[in-house]
C-alpha cells in the first residue's frame, strides 16, 4: 500500500499495491502496523456505507470534537466522489488548509482523514457508494460543521451542488466561538 501526504497535514491517499493474475488482482486496504508507523490510528470503531442516489449530492462538511473525536478511511466502491477535508485543528501547521481529491471505484483509491478535520463530499455520480470505517462512534452532541460554501474556505466543488441537507446549511461562519475547536 502507497500512502501520499495530502496538503492537510496526516491526511493521506492510500493506492493499493496490486498483485494480478488471471482471475483479477488482490491488493491490502489496511495494515495497523503501518497505520501506526506512521503516527495513524490504526484501530477503528466501526464500518459504515453511505448510498447516495443523485449526482450533485454533497454530505457534510463534518467533525466531531473531544471526547468524540473520528479518524476516517474511506473508500469509494460505485460511482464516484469529490472528496473534501478541511483541517480545523488550531494547533496543526496546515490549519485551515483544504485539500481535495476525486475518488471512484475505477481509481480505488481510498483517504485517510485524521481527527479534527472537517470532512464532506460532493457525488460526481449517481448510485454512489462509499465504505467508510471510523475511530469514535457518531455523537450528535459532539458533531460540528462548515457549510459547503463558506467563504473561508473557497472549496470549488467540480460540478454544482445540487442537494444539501438543510441542517448542513445552517452551520455558523467559520471560525465561531459554537465550533469548540
Amino acid at each position: 500500500m502507497r500512502f501520499e501526504e495530502l496538503a492537510v497535514q496526516s491526511a493521506f491517499v492510500l493506492e493499493f499495491d496490486w498483485i494480478e493474475d488471471q482471475r483479477g488482482a488482490y491488493g491490502r486496504g489496511w495494515q495497523k502496523s503501518e497505520f501506526a508507523s506512521r503516527g495513524l490510528a490504526a484501530e477503528f470503531f466501526q464500518t459504515n456505507l453511505s448510498y447516495t442516489r443523485s449526482k450533485g449530492t454533497l454530505r457534510g462538511l463534518h467533525w466531531q470534537v473531544a471526547p468524540r473525536q473520528e479518524a476516517k478511511l474511506l473508500i469509494c466502491i460505485r460511482g464516484a466522489i469529490f472528496d473534501a477535508i478541511v483541517d480545523v485543528r488550531k494547533e496543526s501547521e496546515t490549519f485551515m488548509k483544504v485539500a481535495t481529491i476525486e475518488l471512484s471505484a475505477k481509481n480505488h483509491r481510498m483517504v485517510y482523514v485524521p481527527e479534527g478535520c472537517a470532512h464532506g463530499f460532493l457525488t460526481l455520480e449517481d448510485d454512489s457508494e462509499i465504505l467508510y470505517s471510523s475511530t469514535a462512534p457518531y455523537d450528535a452532541k459532539s458533531e460540528r460543521g462548515i457549510r459547503y460554501d463558506d467563504a473561508v474556505f473557497a472549496i470549488k466543488w467540480p460540478i454544482e451542488v445540487k442537494i444539501v441537507l438543510p441542517r448542513d446549511l445552517q452551520w455558523p461562519d467559520f471560525p465561531s466561538e459554537t465550533m469548540a475547536l
